[in-house]
């Protein structure tokens, strides 16, 4: 089989190539740029789930970057089992027709317990005292302490968060191109998140994403020097584009306000108790997955959220057919925000009786997404004062919590997983071979397994 890297560039769509980007604007003048009708939702573990096994989400499962787990009663985000993914992957079709195929897995995500042949992906270490310390997965297990001695230890807080920037990119591009010249994998999949952080915080305003814009040009410019210098196939890549919002849907709020919201009372704050409720949202970005404990709740639901403003879609089991989303996993009701609109997870009804964990990057305790996560509080003017004393009380060994992330959804300006989007927000794919101009996600399965057996 034919080497062959794929290069995922997180958020980036035609729209954003062009000066602010010099070698990506001249590589793709010379070779094919496709656009990616999305998938619904066009969020990053369905996307990649769906590239890597060229089914729909009702195959395969992965319905958002999280779901109700109806067996636990609770809401679960960012789970990291490969074994979630319910489909065989093309690295395993690419094994049974050469066994000497062998795959890089470098951050693409449900990369644990993979078949992959070598897979890095962030695994925080969780200290009895509460620590959270910055460190990642990997298989062999040995690779992890290889890649931390050679490039230090994983920037996890580069990763996401306030903090997030271009260091955690360059390590995921390192890692990967010292694993290719050890290893030589037949195919490397590179998972590249530095856009996804500006373009989330302020849309695609030039005026204030250009560093950010040039800062990947130059990690993908090292990538494709270095392949192109093993002879390897080339695929670029995007997950989604991420288009300009202005309003934001408190969708448990609206539920609460419905009665149909539980919660319980723990010191002063108020938690989303989701078992006991009758209905409930867990929200992703631009989609919301609404799970009915009590069905003859349904209609009532339904007729509250297409009465919302901001919202698109409201699909019930039947219509979500339409989309290929009618999984198990999803909701009884998958409503779709209109492109300027995306979905906060809040629930509570006053910001005095929010959860601790609100003003905390904490992506496993909220029941939902949250893009605030990548701001400090702008309100607070001693804020950066308030995370330098935090940072000192961990680093003297003292506990400690960063609650510095305000509970102001109007910060963000760019969201992405409807379909319903313009154009040049698409995802894309850019490869030598000429393609049509536009193609669904499920046949990018097919456009790698080519460049592999060409």
């Amino acid at each position: 089989m034919k080497k062959t890297v794929v290069i995922d560039i997180v958020a980036l769509s035609a729209n954003l190539i062009g000066e602010h980007t010099p070698f990506l604007k001249k590589y793709v003048e010379k070779r094919h740029l496709t656009a990616i009708k999305p998938v619904l939702p066009a969020v990053t573990t369905t996307s990649q789930s769906t590239y890597i096994t060229g089914k729909w989400p009702v195959d395969h499962g992965i319905v958002g970057n999280g779901w109700y787990d109806k067996d636990d009663s609770e809401i679960k985000f960012w789970k990291q089992s490969n074994k979630l993914v319910q489909a065989d992957k093309i690295w395993d079709a690419a094994k049974k027709a050469d066994p000497t195929f062998t795959c890089s897995k470098m951050f693409w995500w449900y990369n644990m317990y993979s078949t992959a042949d070598f897979s890095v992906t962030p695994r925080p270490q969780y200290h009895a005292d509460g620590v959270k310390a910055p460190d990642c997965y990997a298989y062999p297990p040995e690779l992890r302490d290889e890649l931390q001695e050679k490039f230090g230890q994983f920037p996890l807080f580069s990763f996401w968060g306030p903090n997030a920037n271009i260091k955690s990119t360059k390590w995921i591009a390192d890692a990967s191109m010292y694993v290719d010249d050890k290893h030589n994998p037949t195919l490397t999949l590179i998972y590249l998140p530095h856009l996804d952080y500006c373009l989330q915080k302020f849309g695609p305003d030039f005026s204030k994403i250009s560093k950010e814009l040039g800062e990947i040009d130059k990690i993908v410019e090292d990538l494709v020097t270095f392949y192109e210098a093993k002879n390897a196939s080339i695929i670029l890549l995007s997950e989604y584009g991420i288009n300009p919002v202005n309003n934001h849907i408190d969708i448990n709020r609206i539920l609460r306000n419905e009665g149909l919201i539980s919660v319980r009372t723990e010191r002063w704050y108020e938690l989303l108790d989701a078992g006991a409720s009758k209905a409930f949202a867990a929200s992703d970005h631009q989609i919301a997955h609404v799970y009915l404990n009590d069905p003859t709740v349904k209609d009532q639901v339904i007729k509250v959220l297409k009465a919302t403003p901001g919202i698109d879609l409201v699909l019930d089991k039947e219509q979500q057919k339409e989309f290929h989303l009618n999984h198990d996993r999803s909701g009884d009701i998958v409503v779709v925000a209109k492109p300027d609109s995306w979905f906060t997870y809040y629930y509570w009804l006053d910001d005095a009786k929010a959860p601790d964990f609100a003003h905390l990057v904490e992506i496993f305790k909220k029941p939902g997404y949250d893009p605030v996560e990548m701001f400090m509080d702008p309100k607070n003017p001693f804020i950066k004062l308030r995370a330098g004393y935090k940072l000192g009380r961990k680093l003297l060994g003292f506990r400690y919590l960063m609650d510095v992330i305000p509970l102001d959804a109007t910060l963000v300006k760019g969201s992405h997983g409807s379909v319903n989007v313009p154009r040049e927000y698409f995802p894309i794919l850019v490869t030598d071979e000429p393609q049509t101009k536009e193609i669904e996600a499920v046949d990018v399965y097919d456009v790698i397994w080519k460049h592999l057996v060409q």
